[in-house]
């Protein structure tokens, strides 16, 4: 009779079970579970990586562009910006018996000095009661919007000089129109379409109250002073002949060299009245240093909030995806866990095939990123900026971007209990 806890003569004691060795992942293991997780649903690991491409690629789209047009806003600062000065007529607050400070050969001091280019004086004419410009002779100004409220600029010939008009047709008026009181007007191609003139050749002329004056010149665009485009322009001392002096709002607009505007509005005041140079107040451009590096970073901030909120919805769709993709493969993963796979194998699978698509995401969003800098740089005729730090770690941040959209869905995957798995 055998009995529980005793051995038969002559037999063997049983040995101890020996304890199931833990399941173990090796790297490889992991390399492989994830490229084949990435293959077996190409569509779906596609549209994955498609929200890191977007973000990523937005990402050095933006960052690039934002490089090249601060890039042109710089060139622009240097050529334009830097090299105008504008001096303004400020006797009226120093005395109330001067009228105009300016003296009559303004242009002519003022262009003496080292580093102007060309210097003149402008204002806008007041007109009275019942004066406008027409283009006839006869009737009152159109009702509403039309040629009569057009304004009325008086402006030597070295303030047009300086403005940098670029001319459709005919010509701006000179020194000897200025000298000799010519009746003669330059208008820009927006006035000259509302007030009907079309070509030169027919000698048309505009009136201003009851005065004609010839117009010879057409004006396409100016680089400066924009807005005599929408202006009729009579020689200075035309204008102070009809209408008289201006009362203190005169300015003089002076084009420079580059580097020299500084020192030119110093010395301004002194050459035009040296003995009253507190009746002029010259403006300088601003320090394009300190203003260049302010619009840079005002434009830096704005883009990067800009790329990350576009690298911020990318990661919350590749997240969802990866979170729909693990539900659709919870049979595999009980199959997995009922095989002897632990909880963190499976997670450290999900986390590699997110990493995986981000990385691959990351590399192809920089390249479209980049042709698009490249593309956008050669229709706009610019010179194309993109650091090369920005290029390197664009792909380290797709890593990243998958890793960070991977960590919950990894989770969830991880906490799939068996039994319940195969149920399904």
């Amino acid at each position: 009779m055998n009995r529980p806890g005793f051995l038969r003569r002559g037999s063997r004691p049983a040995r101890p079970a020996r304890p199931v060795p833990r399941s173990r992942f090796a790297w490889r293991e992991l390399l492989s579970e994830c490229l084949a997780g990435v293959l077996q649903r190409p569509g779906r690991s596609a549209l994955t990586a498609v929200g890191t491409v977007l973000g990523v690629g937005t990402f050095v789209a933006v960052l690039g562009l934002t490089a090249t047009a601060s890039s042109q806003i710089d060139e622009r600062f240097n050529t334009l910006t830097a090299t105008e000065v504008t001096v303004e007529d400020v006797s009226a607050q120093a005395s109330e018996f001067v009228d105009q400070a300016f003296p009559p050969d303004a242009d002519e001091r003022v262009s003496r000095l080292n580093g102007v280019r060309h210097a003149g004086v402008y204002w806008t004419v007041r007109l009275g009661a019942g004066q406008a410009v027409r283009s006839t002779p006869v009737g009152g100004p159109a009702a509403g919007p039309g040629p009569g409220d057009l304004p009325v600029v008086a402006a030597s010939s070295g303030a047009l000089e300086a403005a940098a008009p670029t001319l459709s047709q005919g010509r701006v008026h000179d020194a000897w129109h200025d000298a000799t009181k010519q009746r003669v007007a330059v208008i820009g191609s927006g006035t000259a379409s509302r007030l009907g003139i079309t070509t030169l050749e027919t000698r048309p002329a505009v009136f201003i109250g009851d005065h004609g004056f010839t117009v010879i010149g057409i004006v396409e665009d100016v680089e400066r002073k924009a807005d005599l485009l929408l202006s009729v322009v009579v020689p200075r001392s035309t204008a102070q002949e009809l209408w008289g002096v201006p009362k203190g709002d005169a300015r003089m607009l002076v084009s420079t060299r580059l580097g020299a505007a500084a020192q030119i509005a110093a010395e301004a005041p002194t050459a035009l009245s040296p003995s009253h140079p507190e009746y002029f107040k010259a403006v300088p451009p601003p320090d394009p240093r300190t203003l260049r590096a302010n619009v840079t970073a005002d434009l830096d901030v704005l883009f990067l909030l800009l790329a990350s909120l576009c690298l911020f919805i990318g990661t919350i769709g590749i997240a969802n995806t990866t979170l729909v993709a693990v539900m659709e493969r919870t049979g595999e993963i009980g199959l997995r866990r009922a095989l002897g796979a632990r909880t963190r194998h499976v997670t450290a699978q999900f986390l590699a095939e997110s990493a995986a698509l981000g990385s691959l995401g990351g590399l192809i969003g920089t390249a479209l990123g980049t042709i698009t800098v490249v593309a956008v740089a050669l229709v706009r005729d610019w010179t194309p900026v993109l650091h090369p730090g920005i290029v390197a770690a664009a792909p380290a941040l797709g890593l990243v971007t998958g890793l960070l959209a991977g960590v919950y869905p990894a989770w969830r995957a991880g906490r799939v209990q068996p039994a319940e798995a195969l149920r399904r």
